[in-house]
């Protein structure tokens, strides 16, 4: 079970820090580890202890349970499917809720022009 949270972790901390467009390395320098580190958390080969899982939280601007958000401590290959398609809709949702109203509209305009789009083909 442990793996699999070191996996979960992992994605979290790599969604996170894209979405900053940060490095590993400049993540690393941030927590004083090297970035071969970062790529360990990353993959889930090395388990994040709770002192350096705070200085990632602080670092990247999120609450500690994001990092724990959407983990499922038993899991069928299916469930590890939904749980990737979870990640990626927190994470849109994420980006969309940081967009201004403006952007929100023309971004909606967009999805249901496209809609309409394929309702015609």
């Amino acid at each position: 079970m442990s793996a699999q949270l070191n996996q979960h972790l992992g994605k979290k901390l790599r969604l996170r820090r894209t979405s900053l467009g940060l490095t590993q390395t400049q993540v690393a320098q941030a927590i004083n580890v090297t970035f071969q580190q970062i790529q360990k958390y990353e993959k889930g080969t090395n388990g994040v202890s709770s002192a350096r899982l705070l200085q990632l939280s602080s670092f990247l601007k999120v609450p500690i349970k994001y990092f724990f958000e959407d983990y499922q401590d038993f899991s069928t290959s299916e469930d590890i499917n939904n749980s990737s398609k979870d990640i990626n809709y927190s994470f849109i949702l994420r980006i969309f809720n940081d967009l201004e109203p403006q952007q929100k509209e023309k971004l909606i305009e967009v999805l249901r022009d496209n809609k309409n789009i394929k309702k015609a083909i």
